[in-house]
């Protein structure tokens, strides 16, 4: 899930690592607190793979304004994806596996990406993702009834509270899929092959074609075996 976030975001622009944990932090959501002892690493094993590169600051020049604390003379290294970190991108955007939608932790961060994956993709982890939440309704559902009369009322209320949350995103899921539906269709409408033009109209005639016609009189065809006559 790292993987993919930080690639997902070095593919919008180029970063350093200070403002690359801190959109992390908006793309995960508050699901997981990145420090700088698990980015860092991260992003040297990146680096060694090739999906990513680096761009080391001028030792000489001075810091910005808004460099973080203890950032010393080195100033901000910035990372930029590489062809290779592009194209493992797309790779890791296109898969629909129950891995891109069971986990609710690495479903929002695809979520967060929809806008670089293709709108069969999209559709399919929507849908794989609501059939997760609809079994765990269903297990939510059949516990609440075996234990209904075993737990007292704040126990109860708290299984409650977790159904209706599930409801919830059941509901949002489909309102999201009826969506990209939509939006499938009207794109294939716009794709559809125009109807065949009507066929020109013949030309009106000129006023010498009139005149002729009318000195000359109907023509009058060929006898049976005989040639035709200018």
């Amino acid at each position: 899930m790292l993987e993919f976030a930080i690639l997902g975001l070095l593919h919008q622009a180029p970063m350093h690592g200070y403002e690359l944990r801190k959109q992390l932090a908006h793309v995960l959501g508050g699901l997981r607190s990145i420090s700088y002892g698990s980015l860092y690493p991260a992003l040297k094993r990146m680096r060694a793979a090739g999906l990513i590169s680096t761009d080391e600051p001028d030792p000489h020049a001075l810091l910005p304004a808004d460099a973080p604390p203890l950032t010393g003379r080195r100033g901000k290294v910035v990372y930029t994806i590489t062809a290779e970190g592009k194209e493992r991108f797309h790779d890791l955007v296109s898969q629909t596996g129950p891995e891109a939608y069971d986990d609710g932790g690495l479903f929002g961060v695809r979520l967060a990406f929809f806008g670089h994956t293709a709108s069969d993709v999209r559709l399919r982890i929507l849908e794989g993702r609501r059939r997760t939440v609809e079994r765990q309704r269903e297990g939510l559902r059949s516990s609440l009834s075996r234990t209904r009369e075993r737990f007292d009322r704040y126990t109860l209320e708290l299984q409650r509270h977790g159904l209706e949350s599930v409801d919830r995103e059941v509901r949002w899921l489909s309102e999201l899929i009826d969506s990209e539906r939509r939006e499938a269709s009207g794109s294939t409408a716009g794709r559809e092959e125009p109807g065949a033009a009507p066929a020109p109209a013949a030309p009106a005639p000129s006023s010498a074609d009139r005149t002729r016609s009318a000195s000359v009189g109907p023509a009058e065809g060929p006898g049976e075996g005989e040639p035709w006559a200018p």
